[in-house]
């Protein structure tokens, strides 16, 4: 197998750290590495990966980092554009984009635009820009492979398949966060320390809000409309409570093809990596004898209202996912903060994407517009609450 150099953004994060396992064991080089501000653990990723650059979007952080890290030969940046340095670095060929949120989307374009492989984590970058982002992996004749759990498992499911023709549907599944099977009245009681209580995976706090109100399903949905290139109608989400089954597909003869293994990201970050070869991981072995039961749901569509917002949005199409998604940043950090309520956060975010432009080609500029409109208006409206 092919030595890989890689480009880790998000590097202190849940999905960067496991990246740099995944480095180790696999002996690959790691040329560049970003963060938004942990100081202290980027530095000890220096000193073990010894990469040529690294930046912290924090400026009072990166000069820290910089004077900490002055003994070795790595050189310190800082802000978006250091992030976007970090993205286009000459050794690296392949870019792990672990960033949360819309941050995530110009270091995506830079990345496809310098010519390297996306190894993709960062939904935003799709689920904002998709018509954008991958019309110019087309032009620059770029791989994008997902790192998201489901949306690897539709990738893996999808190997050998003869076209899209045959292709029926893909369906997603969704643990239901911690607040499945709750009801709207129970909802408006929950609290922050309530929302980040996750049945099954260890995310950032951002992620696991978006888990629970399910919002993270709905951008899922969004994100695999662009990556395996299929119509929203053909996107079918199923709450799947013990998070085994990652995702399946279904074909026109009603073959159904799932793919399983424990809820550990480490799975899609290798698979990423290596594909198309498979080789030995860090996960342990999923043993079906001691699972007993797998159980599966029919989404509260009604109750968990971000998931109907993301599907309206990506029907219409436009900067109206962009706004939908800018929108559950600002209103999710807000509920985190304490300054609004968890119901809060899908009304929101669906007054915000009904005020949304309705375009048919937009930039990255028109990308940063929306999102700056989005969060103004989410500021307003809870203003008024």
């Amino acid at each position: 197998m092919k030595t890989k150099n890689l480009s880790i953004l998000g590097s202190t994060g849940s999905i960067g750290t496991q990246s740099l396992e995944t480095a180790r064991k696999c002996g690959y080089s790691v040329s560049a590495l970003s963060a938004y501000s942990n100081v202290d653990l980027i530095e000890k990723q220096i000193r073990e990966f010894k990469p040529s650059v690294a930046a912290l979007v924090d400026e009072n952080a990166a000069k820290e980092l910089k004077n900490r890290v002055s003994d070795t030969n790595t050189r310190v940046l800082s802000g978006l554009s250091g992030v976007c340095e970090c993205a286009s670095q000459d050794g690296a060929d392949t870019v792990i984009n672990a960033v949360v949120g819309m941050a995530g989307l110009r270091p995506t374009l830079t990345a496809i635009e310098c010519g390297k492989k996306i190894a993709l984590a960062n939904k935003e970058t799709l689920v904002a820009g998709g018509q954008l982002v991958t019309r110019k992996a087309r032009e620059n004749k770029v791989d994008i492979l997902p790192v998201d759990s489901e949306h690897s498992a539709i990738f893996q499911c999808l190997q050998g398949q003869p076209s899209n023709r045959a292709l029926k549907k893909i369906i997603l599944t969704a643990s239901g966060g911690p607040f499945f099977g709750k009801t709207k009245d129970e909802l408006s009681k929950v609290t922050v320390a309530d929302a980040l209580k996750h049945p099954n995976w260890s995310m950032g706090q951002k992620i696991t809000v978006d888990s629970a109100t399910m919002m993270n399903k709905g951008l899922e949905l969004i994100e695999a409309v662009w990556l395996f290139s299929v119509s929203p109608e053909k996107v079918e989400i199923v709450v799947h409570r013990e998070s085994i089954i990652h995702s399946m597909v279904e074909y026109d003869d009603n073959a159904v093809i799932a793919q399983l293994g424990l809820p550990d990201m480490k799975i899609p970050i290798q698979y990423a990596l290596t594909y198309p070869e498979r080789i030995e991981s860090l996960t342990g072995e999923l043993d079906l004898t001691k699972l007993g039961t797998l159980t599966f749901y029919k989404p509260d569509y009604d109750t968990f209202r971000c998931m109907t917002v993301c599907r309206e949005a990506i029907t219409r199409g436009g900067l109206y996912p962009a706004y939908a998604n800018s929108a559950n940043e600002q209103a999710n950090l807000m509920f985190r903060k304490g300054e609004i309520g968890f119901l809060d956060i899908g009304e929101l975010v669906e007054r915000v994407m009904n005020e949304a432009p309705n375009v048919t080609e937009y930039s990255a500029d028109d990308i940063d517009e929306a999102d700056s409109e989005a969060r103004r208006l989410v500021l307003k409206y809870a203003k008024k609450r």
